[in-house]
């Protein structure tokens, strides 16, 4: 992974896997019918299977196949995370494809429990954009669709499966956002969060258990106190200790809890404080953003279709689109680390001015933790993060 200026190897799997269930809400209606579309250049072809741009008889195929379904049906995208906003609207207007972005403040795993919940109805997520131990799972579990984009073969190979099942696209470091304007003096570092002066202002963008961007500020705490990829514990024991202390903030920062005042200090991805900085420029808010040397720690997303999609034509083209230069530089024009920043840097198709907005980091996170690590993070967290900051 390429983070701002630096070079690194690809990030692998991490992110928390329990999370509450999403159930199919409204009513449940039928599959979008049976994904057997007209292919350009004559025949039919079946978009639910399709693997390539080549089983539609290339990209022209593709895109009369996805406006003939009409929409597309994507889920836990906030607007202001990784630029999905204005990648919906540009979507939108080049395409002519309505985008429904159902539950935009879920989490991975609500994801994948609505892809289980509403197999066969038109409900159902038609891509995900999934955290990537949840993807990793997700694929075993048999629920994805193999699918290659054009550039997949500019992708390093360790950022996708190598069916296409699931590709990182977009990444970034976990990161400590702060309110100037309410704080005299600004934390850098995990060791600062412990001061005094911090007293009620520090939170996590929501429960480590749940979320990816809070597991990771779990785990980036844990490398800042001693622990490692094989050791998650003193995170948990550092955001115990933040309990104690009467600094650590249980309320879940959101954009809405930073402009109210109520978390000043927040530990979130370096792509999603370094967007509030832009959005809270007119508010009265100066937002500052550090990625702690003392607890380094970066991580892609990944991107995913369901096997059931009912709208797979839109599906693809949506997978395509994002991995285009278009959809690439538009993760990088929100701060995050598109998968094919070197290869578009090589190819002269990186905007150079939006990677040179990207925040500094001091020192680049380059050991990535195997899904084994992952998998026993998981349990630690799961079964000690509750007890921990009960106290």
């Amino acid at each position: 992974m390429t983070v701002h200026r630096h070079r690194a190897a690809a990030l692998a799997a991490v992110l928390t896997a329990a999370a509450l269930s999403l159930t199919a809400c409204g009513s449940a209606g039928s599959s979008a019918g049976s994904g057997e579309v007209a292919k350009a250049g004559g025949g039919t072809v079946n978009a639910r299977t399709a693997t390539s741009l080549a089983d539609f008889g290339g990209m022209d195929g593709l895109v009369a196949a996805a406006k003939k379904e009409g929409k597309l049906h994507v889920i836990t995208l906030p607007r202001d995370w990784a630029n999905y906003g204005k990648l919906m609207d540009d979507f939108k207007a080049k395409y002519g494809i309505e985008i429904e972005d159902e539950n935009p403040d879920g989490s991975s795993q609500d994801e994948i429990n609505a892809v289980k919940s509403r197999k066969g109805q038109d409900r159902a997520p038609d891509t995900l954009d999934l955290g990537s131990a949840f993807a990793l799972s997700a694929a075993k579990e048999g629920i994805l669709a193999p699918y290659k984009v054009a550039g997949f073969d500019k992708i390093p190979a360790t950022m996708k499966d190598a069916d296409g099942l699931r590709v990182n696209d977009y990444g970034g470091y976990v990161s400590i956002g702060c309110d100037a304007k309410k704080v005299a003096t600004c934390p850098k570092t995990f060791a600062d969060l412990l001061k005094p002066e911090y007293k009620g202002q520090v939170a996590l963008n929501g429960n480590p258990t749940k979320s990816g961007s809070a597991f990771g500020g779990v785990y980036a705490a844990a490398l800042a106190n001693g622990g490692s990829l094989d050791d998650i514990q003193p995170g948990i024991d550092f955001f115990a200790k933040l309990k104690q202390s009467g600094n650590f903030n249980p309320v879940e920062s959101t954009p809405a809890t930073i402009e109210k005042g109520e978390t000043p200090i927040s530990i979130d991805w370096s792509y999603l404080n370094a967007g509030y900085t832009d959005e809270f420029k007119g508010k009265g808010i100066d937002w500052q953003v550090a990625v702690p040397s003392d607890g380094s720690y970066a991580q892609y997303y990944n991107q995913a279709i369901n096997k059931d999609a009912p709208h797979p034509a839109a599906a693809r083209l949506w997978m395509e689109y994002l991995y285009s230069a278009e959809g690439q530089n538009g993760f990088l024009g929100g701060y995050a680390t598109p998968a094919l920043f070197d290869a578009m840097k090589a190819d002269g198709t990186l905007d150079a001015t939006a990677a040179a907005k990207l925040p500094t980091v001091e020192k680049p996170f380059t050991t990535f933790p195997s899904s084994e690590q992952v998998d026993a993070a998981k349990k630690v967290l799961t079964d000690n993060w509750a007890k921990a900051i009960a106290g």
